[in-house]
């Protein structure tokens, strides 16, 4: 609070003046005492001085109730302000007492009278409205006391005395509160008809007291103080018991019970604004979208309501974008929560949850959604009730609905209706009134945010996901020579987005490249550089470049993207005609090699290197020996390192779960990820926060049987023979049905190696397998391009024709020339 400008009090006309003007408008000064927990006075403010004629010095640090004595006496009737209405004298003193030795938790206010030291005799006397706030803050101070001459109000003309029918404590516009004008002139982009004046005004009376603003009114000036004057709720219940009692007897109804309508009214605004806190207390708890729908169907049953169902837009249940444009008749809605206090099941047959239907124009539900506002009916007739009925066919309704009072809130976000709640209460329960139909919607403008605050979260998890998808591949689980099992786990935080991928690429020789990296860091930066980085691994493969290479081109790559472009990745090409891979590894965890002879499982001994986008840093590859049967298994860090924990416990882990015997591929990566996690938990440092990407591949190899080879003179008669060969082999394989086939683009591929080889190597080779693969090889390092060849050239058929008749083909330099491949598809077995 600013320490150099006191507070002042506003005053003005009442509720319903309905005009921005207010004759008896003014301030008056007040005095602002803080009290600590020991009761002594921790600030005095100069108002204090003024009106109660202590100093400063002389203040601080005493008793307040020696500062502040109040007097049981009651004024003269004569001299009773028309302020009156805040009490009695002598309650209200005990309650300042109270406030004061800090047996009070709640806020009070008041009107007593007091001594001041200092003043002629018959001027001691000081007629004091008061006001006492609770402090819940770190430091010492426990109550915060304002108070303001009320002879200040007297001395207006009669009229402006009878126009004032409350005070209440304004704010100064100045505070010393850090970002308070930036809070002020903020407050009207949230509220448009709110002036900058009245930003200022409210954002310094929160920052100063630390109480909300519950609600605000541009034409009516209410009380800060929400306990003002009314009676405690055990008191409100005796009252009512002793009117009921009365009136069963015959008797007349107390005084202070028929007196008490205003209280009330007071009391019964607050219990609606301790139900609709209690309610923003127990809904969104959480982003799920589904269990926010249901708290808040919850939140409402039994006691606003005793039938609450929930109908929410077809795009807010499929968890999509905002939906657009106003809805008609045509709008499905999605019945997603249905709680009530009737027997269990006896709505369910009839109003099951799931359930999407249109509703038609003459209906208050369509009513409530094109207009956004609450439709109250205070009881269904039975003309509304065959109505409502015919919406459902072969299921008779009116049994449910008939004669009970009807509430349809809307529940919106953003001026769009994203849904609303049927509200029903049974026929014997007190009707729904205009009271409630505030309250209904004050409860569903909260459930709305709520429920698009959860959609959002829900469309944002969405997508996410589906372009975590998008970037990773669907991988054959058969491919030459090996089977492959993967899977991918996203994390657990943010946004379920992260940079793991694995992928595998078809390489000539029926060789295939498994890959694993891990780009550094989560959220979308991180999956848009996976995205980058596996294309770029996918391109070099299929160029057919060396392990050891290929990493080199890509930290040359992750280099000229930017410095903060860091990866681990795991590159090896498995040979199943040699038994071989050949392994580079750029700073990843090392693979797991499990033998099919022995069972046993190893973390292959690979030279580390450095990560991806470090730069300067030599890769080198390493050659495996392999045998059929055995398993390679490669996974990123998510799936063994926990933080906290030493890596080395998820790699031993690894090692044995690898290891144990398993009826497919797909029960071994489950299997492991179950270990993993399990060892972990035992370990109570909580589970994996990273994603997890896990390949899993089974070395079958290829039987020498399935492979054929030639070596080729470059002479144009080889090209018979070539033809011959295959014919040969084809027949020996029984896949005679290919043989012509193969024999024309063997032909034309052999030709084209004859015309432009530069010495004496040119080999061919088939390999059966799933497919029938071809392979072409010649000592020129020139790759073919598909040309467009007129009816009058001599040239440029032979890959037209390849592209036409085969499955798929591909061109690849070697170390000392090319190879052109190309695959046909097995015919069917009868």
């Amino acid at each position: 609070m600013d320490r150099g400008t006191d507070t002042g009090a506003t005053t003005g006309h009442g509720a319903g003046d309905g005009t921005a003007e207010h004759t008896a408008a003014g301030r008056v000064p007040l005095a602002v005492v803080v009290v600590d927990r020991e009761g002594l006075v921790s600030h005095w403010s100069t108002g204090a001085r003024r009106l109660f004629g202590t100093p400063k010095d002389d203040a601080v640090g005493r008793p307040a109730l020696d500062l502040l004595p109040v007097s049981g006496a009651l004024p003269d009737p004569d001299d009773t302000p028309p302020h009156a209405a805040y009490g009695a004298y002598d309650a209200l003193g005990h309650d300042l007492e109270s406030s004061l030795d800090g047996r009070l938790s709640y806020p009070a206010a008041g009107r007593a009278r007091i001594t001041v030291p200092g003043r002629d005799r018959d001027r001691d006397r000081v007629d004091v409205l008061w006001w006492a706030y609770p402090l819940v803050v770190p430091g010492p101070e426990r109550l915060l006391v304002l108070a303001a001459d009320a002879e200040a109000l007297r001395q207006r003309d009669d009229e402006a005395v009878v126009a004032v029918e409350r005070i209440a404590p304004g704010f100064a516009l100045h505070t010393d509160f850090p970002g308070a004008e930036e809070l002020a002139r903020r407050l009207p982009e949230i509220l448009p008809s709110m002036s900058v004046g009245e930003s200022a005004r409210i954002v310094a009376q929160v920052l100063e007291l630390g109480y909300p603003v519950m609600e605000f009114s541009q034409n009516d000036r209410v009380p800060v103080t929400p306990d003002w004057g009314v009676p405690r709720r055990a008191e409100r219940r005796a009252r009512r018991e002793r009117a009921a009692r009365a009136v069963a007897e015959g008797l007349p109804v107390p005084a202070d019970v028929r007196d008490e309508g205003e209280d009330l009214e007071h009391a019964a605004v607050r219990e609606r604004l301790e139900f609709l806190n209690e309610v923003s207390g127990r809904i969104g708890t959480s982003l799920d979208l589904s269990r926010t729908i249901v708290e808040v169907s919850k939140a409402v049953v039994p006691r606003f309501t005793d039938v609450a169902g929930t109908y929410l837009r077809e795009q807010v249940v499929a968890g999509e974008g905002f939906p657009e444009g106003v809805p008609d008749t045509t709008t499905m809605w999605h019945r997603v929560a249905l709680e009530h206090t009737d027997e269990p099941g006896r709505w369910d047959d009839v109003v099951p949850v799931g359930e999407a239907m249109p509703f038609p124009a003459h209906t208050p539900f369509f009513q409530c959604m094109t207009t956004g506002e609450p439709v109250l009916v205070p009881r269904i007739s039975e003309q509304m009730g065959h109505a409502i009925a015919a919406q459902f066919e072969k299921r008779d309704i009116r049994p449910l609905i008939s004669n009970r009072s009807m509430l349809i809130v809307p529940l919106k976000a953003r001026n769009v209706v994203l849904g609303f709640m049927i509200l029903l209460r049974h026929p014997e329960r007190e009707v729904f009134n205009d009271m409630d139909r505030v309250t209904g919607a004050e409860l569903a403008a909260r459930a709305g945010l709520v429920l698009d605050n959860a959609r959002m979260y829900t469309y944002q998890e969405n997508v996410a996901e589906t372009l975590q998808d998008s970037m990773l591949p669907t991988i054959a689980a058969h491919m030459a020579g090996c089977d492959i099992a993967t899977r991918y786990l996203p994390g657990t935080l943010l946004g379920r987005v992260g940079g793991d991928w694995f992928d595998s690429v078809k390489l000539p020789g029926a060789r295939t490249a498994l890959v694993v990296g891990d780009v550094m860091g989560h959220g979308l930066n991180s999956a848009a550089m996976m995205g980058q980085l596996r294309t770029a691994v996918q391109t070099m493969a299929a160029l057919d470049l060396p392990p050891a290479q290929l990493l080199r081109n890509l930290d040359d790559l992750a280099q000229r993207l930017g410095e903060h472009y860091l990866a681990t990745c795991l590159y090896a090409v498995y040979d199943p005609i040699a038994s071989e891979l050949h392994i580079a590894n750029a700073g990843h965890i090392p693979p797991v090699l499990v033998r099919a002879v022995d069972g046993r499982s190893e973390l292959l001994d690979l030279p580390t290197g450095a990560p991806i986008g470090v730069g300067g840093v030599p890769f080198e590859a390493v050659s495996v020996r392999v045998e059929p049967g055995d398993r390679l298994v490669m996974c990123t860090d998510g799936l063994v390192e926990v933080r906290g924990e030493d890596i080395g416990v998820g790699l031993a882990t690894l090692c044995e779960t690898a290891a144990h015997p398993a009826a497919s591929m797909d029960d071994a990566c489950d299997t492991i990820i179950r270990a993993l996690a399990a060892t972990f938990s035992e370990t109570g440092r909580g589970g994996r926060k990273d994603d997890v990407a896990l390949l899993m591949a089974r070395l079958n190899g290829i039987e020498p049987e399935d492979v054929a080879e030639w070596r080729l003179a470059p002479d144009p008669v080889e090209v018979a023979r070539a033809r011959a060969v295959v014919r040969e082999q084809l027949y020996g394989w029984g896949l005679d049905a290919l043989t012509d086939t193969t024999t024309l683009l063997v032909g034309e591929l052999v030709t084209n190696a004859i015309r432009h080889a530069r010495g004496r190597r040119i080999e061919l080779r088939l390999v059966r397998g799933d497919t029938l693969q071809c392979e072409v090889y010649d000592d020129d390092p020139t790759l073919p391009t598909l040309l467009s060849a007129a009816p009058t050239d001599e040239f440029g058929r032979g890959l037209r024709v390849l592209t036409t008749l085969a499955r798929e083909w591909g061109t690849s330099r070697t170390g000392a020339g090319k190879t052109v491949w190309f695959e046909l598809t097995l015919p069917r077995r009868r």
